[in-house]
């Protein structure tokens, strides 16, 4: 089992939570636009519903990403998005320690993602889109695959 070490930037203060509402925007641009910004550098990106003045129904968008990087974040969100303003909070975060590690499974090597807390593993989960990968291949249940590569950390 090969170990690979993941960047572990969460435990910074030098992050900015960017938040806008949006009402008008086609939500199947949703997960494009959210790869863009994680292309762009954001730590986090996720999407609430929400209901807006006068009842409608919006999109909640939260970034989360340093603020060195900020400014790319912005050009993408009113690039790509219909908002018209943005609100900005400054954060603190801590995260785990993570890194990577390889385990065999019958259907091939998946990659199991593992979060430790003063040097304890407290966590742990298989990729996945190794294990998607790996059960179109086989013609498998994905949950077999999944599965098998939690057994395949937990032997180790």
């Amino acid at each position: 089992m090969a170990s690979i070490p993941m960047d572990n930037g969460h435990g910074k203060d030098d992050m900015v939570h960017v938040q806008t509402n949006i009402d008008d925007m086609n939500p199947e641009l949703c997960p494009y636009v959210a790869e863009k910004l994680m292309a762009a550098g954001a730590h986090d990106v996720y999407w609430i519903p929400i209901i807006m003045k006068k009842g409608r129904p919006g999109l909640l968008l939260n970034v989360l990403v340093r603020n060195s990087l900020l400014e790319a974040i912005e050009t993408v969100i009113f690039e790509e998005t219909t908002t018209l303003g943005l609100r900005y909070m400054k954060t603190d975060c801590k995260g785990l320690e993570r890194y990577f590690e390889q385990v065999d499974t019958p259907w091939g090597a998946i990659t199991v993602k593992i979060a430790m807390h003063n040097g304890k593993v407290v966590q742990f989960s298989p990729e996945y889109a190794d294990c998607e990968a790996a059960a179109r291949r086989s013609g498998i249940p994905l949950k077999d695959v999944y599965e098998a590569a939690r057994r395949g950390y937990v032997a180790e």
